[in-house]
């Protein structure tokens, strides 16, 4: 029987030219790549203050070791795709785990960045040498006197392991990128899909381009562009034209052509840094002329189709309630009012007409406010207790003003991921919860605490643009959604004009002007 195997083996060698390779060792085969993670959504304009490094370990203190494989949904994907292969040793350095307020956080301290790169890098060099490094990032990150914070990451990394150490980073679809990450890095893969359901997918394709280019078999050469055109966060839905069909577009380039990559950053227009606006990476395998040709038919792809990103104008609060109440009447329930534009958490423009139109069944999820909680604390507050307060509204225009809020303390204690929140009953089967911190709610489980059941209201009001999507809109829970604009060019809202940038020349991007390269 061995000799007929033997035999055959030999005529279907013969058949088709087959060689024989030394196979490697498991030894020679062995890769040690070091993991990272280094990630935040910058709202330079929100107030509050700079991010230093107590707000970056408020939540909890950096992962260290094996923590750092676990740390985000990026860092999980790139770990199961790694583990999928023999011999792959993952290292994981000293990082972050995020800072407090998230995206409504402003400027991270010189200090900061300084602080946690040292701790970082320190880990590095210890654990050289690697054979690759990942870094599982976001790319709106904004720094005092750090202009691409992302690339100054890699450029540090580059000079530690070298110039032949591939470097790979995995972003969010609203990172603020140009050509200086690719400088000193090998690939960067962004989500496609916002809300960012593929972010574990990206994580899986860093993992296995790392473990090809570390092995010999895949060469990467890009190509950046800069279409010129800048967006606000709530009109980068994916669900929708053309922001779908500027991703499925990317997504046909990697079906029709071997071995590409393309990535899309629609950017993050609340960073006040030099590289905002939408960008193009395009990666292949040694292939440069692929790449500038892929590069610039996705840059004029999204430049001819800029009118259509804007769409149609979002409605005031009042016709907001107009709407709600008109929906209610038709049976149109559940409703969800999300009020994009808060980036504070503290806005009440809603608030104040749930209350003015005396609307029922409504459950505002949330209001920050801090100093409610600190109050109702100092008070020894207990469950049923009478609520008579003024809440949110405290932060700046944008806010609003507070609303007085008269009803029923129903809960108080922790929730949400925070330590403490309060909830209070009030109007007609209303209830507001009110929390130390903006909260994007995403799932309606995520409201299932206290008295609380989802099922019981007929509205909610959110502080979100797109990612409530995933619990409300596109599991088919809600009905009726309503995108809710602030009454004024404020900071958060589609009109970027509003914002006074000091980094960014506005009119160098649509719509707002021309870009200099495309006069």
């Amino acid at each position: 029987m061995k000799r007929i195997t033997g035999l055959l083996a030999m005529i279907v060698c013969t058949t088709v030219s087959c060689t024989q390779e030394a196979i490697p060792t498991q030894e020679q085969d062995k890769l040690r790549f070091a993991v990272m993670t280094f990630a935040h959504e910058t709202c330079t304009f929100c107030p509050g203050g700079d991010s230093d490094i107590a707000r970056w370990t408020k939540i909890r203190p950096p992962y260290v070791g094996d923590e750092v494989l676990t740390a985000g949904s990026y860092m999980r994907g790139f770990v199961a795709a790694a583990r999928e292969y023999k011999d792959i040793e993952l290292i994981g350095l000293e990082s972050p785990a995020g800072v407090f307020g998230g995206s409504s956080a402003s400027w991270s301290t010189e200090e900061a960045f300084e602080h946690f790169m040292g701790r970082m890098l320190d880990d590095l060099r210890e654990a050289m040498p690697v054979d690759g490094v990942y870094m599982a990032l976001h790319g709106a990150m904004a720094v005092r006197n750090i202009p691409r914070p992302e690339a100054e990451i890699a450029r540090r990394f580059r000079e530690i392991v070298g110039p032949d150490v591939p470097i790979i980073g995995s972003f969010d679809l609203h990172g603020n990128e140009d050509e200086e990450f690719l400088k000193w890095a090998d690939m960067a893969f962004v989500t496609k899909r916002y809300p960012h359901y593929d972010s574990g997918i990206q994580g899986a394709r860093s993992a296995r381009s790392l473990i090809r280019i570390a092995r010999g078999s895949y060469s990467p050469t890009t190509a950046t562009r800069k279409p010129g055109v800048i967006t606000p966060t709530v009109l980068q839905w994916t669900g929708k034209t053309p922001a779908m069909d500027i991703m499925e577009r990317a997504r046909r380039w990697e079906a029709r052509e071997d071995d590409v990559f393309v990535s899309v950053f629609y950017g993050f227009p609340w960073a006040d840094v030099p590289d905002v606006g939408a960008t193009v990476h395009v990666m292949t395998n040694n292939d440069p002329q692929l790449a500038d040709e892929i590069a610039d038919d996705m840059s004029e792809y999204i430049w001819r189709v800029r009118e259509e990103l804007f769409g149609e104008p979002l409605a005031q609060p009042d016709v907001a309630a107009a709407r709600a109440t008109a929906a209610f009447a038709a049976g149109a329930t559940p409703i969800v009012f999300a009020d994009y534009s808060d980036r504070s958490g503290d806005a009440t423009h809603i608030l104040r007409e749930v209350v003015d139109q005396k609307l029922s069944g409504v459950l505002v999820a949330t209001i920050r406010d801090e100093r409610v909680l600190e109050l109702l604390q100092q008070s020894d507050a207990k469950v049923d207790d009478l609520f008579n307060m003024e809440v949110g509204g405290f932060t700046g225009p944008a806010s609003g003003t507070p609303v007085s809020i008269s009803g029923t303390l129903s809960y108080i204690g922790p929730g949400m991921r925070f330590d403490q929140v309060a909830i209070v009953d009030f109007g007609d089967r209303n209830s507001l919860i009110i929390t130390p911190a903006l909260k994007q709610v995403l799932w309606t489980e995520e409201l299932e605490f206290g008295p609380l059941d989802p099922d019981n209201f007929d509205s909610f009001v959110v502080k979100s643009r797109v990612h409530f999507r995933r619990g409300f809109d596109e599991t088919g829970y809600a009905k009726t959604i309503i995108l809710v604009d602030a009454p004024g060019p404020f900071v958060g809202t589609v009109h970027l004009d509003a914002l006074q940038y000091e980094n960014v020349t506005l009119e160098n991007y649509y719509p707002y002007g021309t870009p200099p390269d495309r006069q």
